[in-house]
């Protein structure tokens, strides 16, 4: 396995390259997820918080929503999910999604802690120079895939860390990049690749079947019309290749009908051809099980997601790994691995309403959080049997 990393000090003789995960939520039109949190949980609320005036560090001034270059460098939950960690001194962290590095420039306001950073978005990386400078050794980035992170960190020299952090999904510098193809917002290339390699998304509208296209819209993109998607964009093709993000969204919004006030039509199609392009789903599976290899007793997980897929399978897999005891009264309890986290807390948090009305992008957001025990690792479980990218364009015309 190929890394490229940039080490605090190495910066003039080491090549900078990143990856970056966030999430678009089918409930919003576009997701910017780099936004301003600042929260206090409410005992009696299923992780609902308000906002607490005095952390002014995250806000322009009371009142006043974030900018788009503001959002990039706070991210969503960000204090929240660093408590979580509990960052200390002498404490190895990695931060899975690096992006505009906001969750690694928290957990190193704490003296003495090291962060490993990774991205699979060499953009991300880049732009982590100014960071690595500023970090006195503290920090290394990586460009690589956050489901390497147990392989990245034994190569970095650390085979157990204090704390993993990840944020799922597309990053709102992605978005706002019209030739990263990610949005419908703006007219580009039909593209949607994280890491700039692999089949774009012009390249999977171009060569699925009708029924693989129809798939994937359908279950990582929750698309009910799917079908009639699927059609239309068939149809499409035939007369002429569909290669910009405007052309599929015009597309998309011919067969799908929205109402005043709802989603874009083409919100769903895109979330999809996403999630399917960059294996994100795939992606989660993986990295949480190398999280779970990586971290030592004691050590601590949290990761925030956007969208129900994410956040179903981040609560699926936290939940097996805490299970202790089985059976009932009627059925001897069955045997089961040592439960390998403690869960931080039962339910989610998430934004309270002054953060959404500050940023209505954060409202999907969900952090969860759990502790290492001293049990082993269980084995990784097998991936859904959804379409892979691999076998889709194997298929393909």
């Amino acid at each position: 396995m190929e890394i490229n990393q940039i080490s605090y000090g190495e910066l003039g003789s080491s090549a900078v390259l990143a990856g970056w995960h966030s999430a678009l939520s089918a409930d919003w039109d576009e997701a910017r997820h780099d936004a301003p949190i600042a929260l206090q949980q409410a005992d009696d609320q299923p992780g609902r918080f308000s906002h607490d005036a005095d952390r002014t560090w995250l806000w322009r001034g009371r009142g006043d929503r974030m900018t788009s270059s503001d959002a990039r460098h706070i991210p969503v939950l960000g204090p929240e999910a660093v408590g979580l960690l509990a960052p200390r001194d002498g404490g190895v962290y990695v931060d899975g999604t690096f992006g505009a590095g906001g969750y690694t420039r928290l957990i190193l306001q704490t003296p003495g802690s090291r962060v490993i950073a990774i991205d699979r978005d060499p953009t991300a990386i880049a732009g982590g120079a100014e960071l690595v400078a500023e970090a006195g050794g503290r920090l290394t980035l990586v460009h690589d895939r956050f489901s390497n992170l147990a392989d990245v960190c034994a190569g970095q020299g650390a085979d157990k860390v204090d704390g993993v952090v990840m944020d799922i999904g597309v990053s709102s510098m992605q978005l706002d990049q019209a030739e990263r193809g990610f949005s419908f917002r703006f007219d580009g290339p039909l593209d949607m690749r994280m890491g700039r390699d692999g089949p774009s998304a012009a390249d999977v509208v171009a060569r699925a079947s009708e029924t693989d296209l129809a798939n994937i819209i359908y279950i990582f993109g929750e698309e009910r019309y799917s079908r009639h998607v699927a059609r239309a964009i068939v149809a499409a093709r035939n007369e002429a290749p569909i290669t910009t993000t405007k052309a599929l969204a015009d597309i998309v919004a011919k067969v799908v009908r929205a109402k005043p006030g709802e989603i874009h039509p083409a919100t769903r199609t895109f979330q999809g051809l996403r999630i399917f392009v960059n294996e994100e789903l795939d992606e989660l599976h993986r990295a949480l099980d190398a999280a779970e290899r990586a971290l030592k007793p004691g050590g601590r997980l949290a990761v925030v997601s956007f969208h129900s897929l994410e956040d179903r399978i981040v609560k699926t897999f936290l939940t097996a790994r805490s299970k202790t005891g089985g059976g009932s009264r009627h059925l001897p309890e069955l045997a089961q691995a040592a439960p390998s986290f403690t869960l931080l807390g039962k339910r989610p948090v998430v934004a309270g309403d002054a953060e959404v009305a500050a940023n209505p992008r954060a409202r999907s957001a969900k952090l969860r959080g759990a502790e290492r025990t001293h049990a082993p690792a269980h084995p990784a479980g097998d991936l859904p049997g959804w379409p892979t990218l691999a076998s889709v364009m194997r298929a393909g015309r």
